[in-house]
């Protein structure tokens, strides 16, 4: 694993820097504005596994995967700190020995990477202060070897994994055919996998619901500016039209505005506007003449303002001119995570780090009747700890969307597990 941190004047700068050094693959471990603009800490070839292996941390509870992410990042921003402090010890003992009538130990006082055998000859034959500055420098060489190691993953990588027992190993399985990743279903499994195999699988269930955040009051009756994000075929437009029909039936659609930002394709919001038709809403489009804060200015006086986005990802055009208009806007743009219940678990991970410089304060699963499993999802949002506001199960509108119970998810996941067992359970009976 790979990491590498990025300072520019602005949030797209900041990623455009990302993009053309670590490649449209790297993950978003932070981003923080600092004094001279922002900070991204990023890692390519990421592995929660590895990182929860290296930092110590097994337990989901004492940090899920975005908190894992800001503890991976501080740690590298620490260990550079502390190199950075090495280098410059070391060049203060250089800059004295080269001051010294007799230079001491020039051959080997290179790199952390280089050999020291001959720094320890020199200090042995040297003057008593010259041998405590080489001392010194050795010491610091070596801190600075184990640091490296450190960054580049390798420190610790050779200590065995703890071996799973019979009840943890068939625990495991089970919880990865509901669907969840293999490396949570695996914590799950060390941590309850102790006694009966059916009193774990009960333990380990509640530790899902109970790692699942839910929107605990209705975004709809809140009101707000929401601004739907992900990738194409996510499901954002249709959601949309959803949550504007329910909105409407509730409260009238002169509450109400539908805001696209997607002017990347052709037609690409002929099916917002016969939404806002139908609903009798108006839908506005940002583009060259109409900024997104000159838009929402003009919809102050809706109670619901709902942002249709692009499905772009960070290798598109328009990707960070669509994040910077959401990041710089000056109105409270609330950014939701659309997350598919037929991607793959690597999928939703990639898209939600790659969303994570918006700020994201929530997410909608979708098209949770067209996934065979439901596992990946519910194990996506208990990681992401991304609060949840809605799953939708179908194209039905505004029927066909549901506000999101930590319970519910779970026992549907259960439920989808077992239909499809006994489904592959007739079929092998049958053949």
């Amino acid at each position: 694993m790979q990491v590498k941190r990025f300072f520019a004047q602005t949030m797209p700068e900041a990623l455009r820097m990302v993009r053309s050094e670590m490649g449209s693959d790297a993950v978003i471990l932070s981003s923080k504005r600092v004094d001279d603009g922002v900070e991204i800490v990023t890692a390519l070839d990421y592995d929660e596994g590895e990182v929860r292996s290296q930092l110590g941390v097994a337990d989901e509870q004492k940090a899920n995967s975005s908190r894992l992410a800001e503890l991976q990042a501080e740690k590298h921003r620490k260990l550079e700190q502390a190199m950075s402090r090495s280098r410059a010890h070391i060049d203060e003992v250089r800059q004295r020995s080269r001051r010294q009538e007799e230079p001491v130990g020039a051959a080997t006082l290179g790199t952390a990477e280089e050999d020291t055998t001959d720094t320890g000859q020199a200090a042995s034959s040297a003057p008593q202060g010259e041998s405590d500055a080489l001392a010194s420098m050795r010491e610091e060489i070596h801190s600075l070897r184990d640091m490296l190691q450190q960054m580049s993953g390798t420190a610790g990588g050779d200590k065995a994994a703890k071996p799973f027992g019979l009840v943890e190993q068939r625990l495991s399985e089970r919880l990865q055919d509901v669907g969840l990743p293999r490396s949570y279903a695996g914590e799950l499994a060390s941590e309850h996998g102790q006694g009966r195999l059916d009193a774990g699988w009960k333990s380990a269930l509640k530790a899902v619901a109970a790692s699942l955040c839910t929107e605990k009051t209705d975004p709809l009756e809140r009101g707000g500016i929401y601004a739907l994000l992900g990738p194409t075929g996510s499901g954002k437009t249709t959601t949309i039209g959803k949550m504007a029909a329910r909105f409407v039936l509730r409260h009238g659609a002169e509450k109400l505005a539908l805001v696209t930002t997607d002017r990347y394709r052709v037609a690409a919001h002929e099916q917002l506007f016969v939404f806002g038709r139908i609903l009798n809403v108006p839908v506005r489009v940002v583009d060259e003449a109409n900024s997104l804060d000159a838009i929402l200015d003009d919809l102050s006086d809706r109670q619901l303002v709902l942002i249709d986005t692009a499905g772009l990802t960070a290798a598109d055009r328009g990707w960070e001119e669509q994040i910077e208009e959401l990041v710089s806007s000056r109105h409270p743009v609330q950014p939701y995570l659309l997350m598919s219940a037929t991607s793959q678990p690597r999928i939703m991970q990639s898209t939600w780090h790659c969303y994570t410089a918006v700020g994201l304060a929530g997410c909608i699963l979708t098209k949770t009747d067209e996934a065979l499993t439901l596992g990946e999802v519910v194990g996506f949002a208990a990681q992401s700890q991304l609060p949840v506001a809605y799953y939708t199960n179908g194209q039905k509108i505004p029927d066909d969307i549901h506000r999101a119970g930590a319970a519910d998810l779970v026992k549907q996941a259960v439920r989808r597990y077992q239909a499809l067992s006994r489904k592959e359970t007739a079929m092998a009976e049958g053949a």
